[in-house]
Parts: structure tokens; sequence; C-alpha cells
């Protein structure tokens, strides 16, 4: 009997160290909500379809200071606000409403200059720069109207205001181009920084760059999808998404040469391919650049992803979209599923994490939203159908074989491991709150030699300052709307 007890104690606890190590849900919804600033608008929006509930899906989500973005694509009638936050000092968990940022007349749909219409992905940068991408679009497949250009819109997260707008060149785009996806990469400084943009549906790779306030675009056959893999079983649904070219992306921290390497992956495929961001920051190479790009070995059956992002360390976090998990990898080590792990999984929660990040605490947050079911049958709105979840990275990959403290080999993937976050020295801030001038260093470095697989200690050519995330949140939510309560600029509000 003594023997059953101790037995009996020891799975307890196992079972607890190992919910611990696993995704915290913080919040949840069975249908979202929005922040109105009155219940009189609110309830006029829902007379007039304005705002319909149960049309609203979230599908990204950034982590800054006090607030968490999420952003809710205006696929169906009725979304009042595309980009959206929580502020997590009044409500930590639990099912709030989104309140729409910067403002609602902001995320007037179809105001082109001012508003905003879809915006899927987005991406804060320890600038304090939050990038968004407009796609001008409302509705989804044949319901698409496209009445506004795709814009990327750069706000200043100290501020709360717009910083800029660039609208896309009409070369950067095609006939088909459905971007979702974004990559934010700084070099030397806030002004060395580059936009990566993902045409899923055009194929193609769009890049921005801030100091020149230009962009241009990549063509490449390993944007296309893979038509072995278009075949997707997710949620107790079968279809197929035969036609998603490249989606997700993720940056490398420094290589010993001073640049990234951007990884990305067809959402109809199970391969990984890479490339320098030596090569994309540099425009003439638009059209001699082919043998740059490099494939990387297939992920296991099984293996659609749409979302992915690497810490500065190196370790990469790829949501397995056909699997409700999310995987790993190190990329010290060959990129096979020998040395893929998978961090979290979970049948019921899980279905369809759509959106994974590493926030400036390593921290990671990931949502999961059941969107085939949304977009395919139909949603049970008596079920919790979105989750956010939140735990900190280290104890994400404890125990899983990307718990790598000591660099081993590897390819396409000469990381300057720098440990903390740093800031690259800016000229002139943009945000005085989050930048903080320390004594500059030249941080170490590893060189993974492909032939020997012996680690060289060299010194980064990089500088760097010492950057610590301080950034300063706008509390609560601006509402700035006529004396007449308009939330946008609609003459019936």
């Amino acid at each position: 009997m003594r023997i059953f007890v101790i037995f009996a104690v020891i799975l307890v606890v196992l079972h607890n160290a190992e919910s611990v190590s696993k995704l915290q849900e913080r919040f949840r919804w069975k249908e979202l909500d929005f922040v109105f600033p009155n219940a009189q608008l609110k309830q006029r929006a829902l007379a007039s379809g304005d705002y319909v509930p149960r049309n609203g899906l979230p599908v990204g989500i950034e982590h800054y200071g006090n607030k968490l973005f999420v952003s809710v694509p205006r696929w169906k009638d009725g979304i009042p606000a595309t980009l959206t936050y929580i502020d997590l000092d009044k409500t930590p968990s639990g099912s709030p409403a989104l309140i729409p940022y910067p403002d609602w007349a902001t995320n007037a749909p179809e105001d082109c200059p001012n508003g905003l219409n879809t915006v899927y992905r987005i991406k804060a940068d320890i600038c304090g720069r939050l990038w968004v991408l407009d796609t001008g679009t409302l509705g989804i497949g044949n319901t698409t109207r496209n009445p506004c250009p795709y814009a990327l819109n750069v706000f200043d997260l100290s501020t709360n205001r717009r910083i800029r707008r660039y609208v896309l060149r009409p070369e950067d785009t095609n006939a088909n181009t459905f971007i979702a996806n974004i990559a934010i990469d700084i070099g030397a400084t806030c002004e060395d920084t580059y936009a990566y943009m993902s045409d899923e549906l055009g194929y193609g790779l769009i890049v921005y760059s801030w100091e020149k306030n230009k962009s241009w675009r990549f063509d490449h056959s390993y944007f296309f999808p893979d038509p072995l893999r278009g075949d997707f079983n997710i949620g107790g649904l079968n279809f197929q998404w035969g036609e998603e070219g490249i989606f997700g992306l993720a940056l490398s921290p420094f290589n010993t040469d001073g640049f990234r390497t951007l990884y990305f992956s067809p959402l109809a495929s199970h391969r990984e391919f890479a490339v320098s961001t030596k090569v994309l920051r540099d425009e003439t190479r638009v059209e001699d650049s082919y043998h740059d790009f490099t494939f990387l070995e297939e992920r296991s059956p099984l293996g659609h992803t749409t979302s992915r992002v690497m810490s500065e360390d190196g370790i990469m976090l790829f949501n397995l979209i056909d699997q409700n998990a999310v995987g790993c990898w190190h990329s010290s080590l060959p990129y096979t599923p020998r040395y893929h792990d998978v961090i979290d999984r979970d049948d019921e929660a899980l279905i369809f994490p759509a959106d994974v990040k590493i926030d400036f605490n390593n921290d990671v947050w990931v949502i999961s939203d059941r969107m085939p079911n949304f977009l395919i049958s139909e949603l049970n709105y008596k079920d919790t159908n979105f989750r956010i979840f939140q735990a900190p990275l280290h104890r994400l990959i404890s125990g899983t074989i990307c718990e790598v403290h000591i660099p081993m080999h590897g390819r396409l993937n000469n990381l300057a491991l720098a440990g903390p976050r740093m800031l690259p020295h800016h000229k002139t801030p943009l945000v005085a709150q989050s930048y903080n001038p320390h004594t500059s260093h030249v941080p170490k470095a590893y060189y993974f030699n492909n032939h020997n697989g012996v680690n060289l200690d060299v010194q980064s050519p990089v500088e760097y300052h010492q950057y610590h995330s301080t950034p300063a949140g706008h509390y609560g939510y601006q509402t700035k709307y006529s004396p007449v309560g308009q939330l946008w600029t609609r003459r019936y509000w």
C-alpha cells in the first residue's frame, strides 16, 4: 500500500511539472467583443450590421509593453476594427473586449489614406515601432473587394501615432497577390531597417527599406507550393489548400558577416528554405540571385506550418497546424526531423495555432482560432473557439532536443549568439523611452564550419549597444470620434 501511495504521489508531481512546462492559457473567447465608446454606439452597430460578433476571427498577435495586439481580418461583414489590443494592466486574463488601435478613425474601412481595411500579421520592433501591413481588401475568396492598395503602416508605440504609410508599387504585386506575413530586419541602426513581406498567392517576396523608403520584389520557384502537399486534415475537416505558396517567415540572429538568414516555407509544403538578408537588402540582385536561395530538408509528415519565429539565441518555433501543436528547432543543429521537437500539443485547445511570437522578455505567445472550421464549416459558439497562451521560452524547450546550450554544427546558421537582446546604435532615436545608450561592445559569435564541425570563436562585424526593453505604453484607449458619436467617418453612425 505504501508503495502504491508513493507511486501515485510521483505521478501527481510529474503531471504538475509537465503542466507547468506547457503553454498557459491567458485569454479565451467564444466570440469576439469590442470596446465601444458607449453602449448606444454598440447597439447602433449591432442593429446596422456593422458589428456582428460571430463574424470575427483573430489571426495575429504581438506583445509590446502593456499591450497585446490582436488582428481581426475583415473577411466577413460586421468587423468594427481590424487592428486591436488588450490592455494587460487592466485585463491580464479572461475574455476581454478588444480595443481598437490606435483609435476608431484609424480602423475605418475604405478610407485609404487614413484607415485600415484588413490586417493579418503584425510586428513590433526594438526601436518602438509597430509594423502593420494593410492588404486593402474586404472579404475573402470570391467575396474579396480591393477598395485600397496594399500599404505598409508604421506606428510609434510611445505616442500611438502613425509615423509612416508606404503604398506598395504596382510592380511589387500581381493579379493574384495575397500578402499576409511580415518580418522586420534591423541592422546597425534603427534607420537601417528592412521589412520582408511574403506574397502567398502571387508567389513573391517584397522587400521594403525604411531608410530609402523604397520597395522591390524577388521572384523564385522556391516560393511556389508543392503539388504533393496540398491536402490538409485539421479540426476534423479534410480540405485542399493546394495553391498556397510562401507564407511563414523567420529571421535568424546576426551571422558572422553582419547579416541575418531569412527562413521561409510555402504553406502547401513540408520543406524549409533560406536566404541571406545580404541578398534581399540589395535591390540590384532581384534578377541575379537564384542560386543564393537554399533549400533545407523536409519536416516530418503532417508538417504544414504558417507561422515561425526565431529567438536571439537561435531557437526557432513554428506552428504545426496538422498536429494541433507547436514545434521547435535549434539552429545549431541540422534542419532534419530528427532534430525537431514538439513543445506543446493539445487536440482541443490548440486547434489551428495560427500565430507564434517571442517577445522581448523571451516569453512565447500563441493564438489558436480554429480557422478552417470558421472558413469551411462553422464554429460552435457555445464552446471556446479562440485562445491565447503564454509561457517562458526556456520552460517550453526544457527537456526537448531544442534545449542546446553549446552550438554544435549547422548549415546556413552561422549565428552570433549575443545572449541578451542588443539594440544597434541608432543615430536619431525614434522612441527616446525605448533607447538606452550604454557603452558599446562587440559580442562574441560562433562560426560553424560545415566541413569539419569546428567552432571558431570570431568577432562580429556589427557594433552594438546594450538595450533594455522598457517601452512606454499608452494606457487605456483613444476614442477619437466626433461630438455626434461617430466611430469612423460614416455619416449614419
